[in-house]
């Protein structure tokens, strides 16, 4: 987990504009990171949920 004083010195130190934006570039960096790409503008959400098929239920 990512500790406010951690969070704090990466917001300052990259002089970001706000807690937000350094949260933000953190999570680019962490997936960017790990190999994901940035996904297709034309895919619809659906296709990033955790529930499969088209019952739209849950479980």
């Amino acid at each position: 987990m990512l500790s406010r004083e951690a969070l704090d010195n990466f917001h300052f130190g990259k002089r970001m504009p706000s807690r937000a934006s350094a949260i933000r570039e953190i999570l680019r960096r962490g997936l960017h990171a790990d190999g994901f790409g940035t996904a297709n503008a034309a895919s619809p959400s659906k296709n990033f949920g955790v529930i499969r098929g088209d019952s739209g239920s849950r479980g």
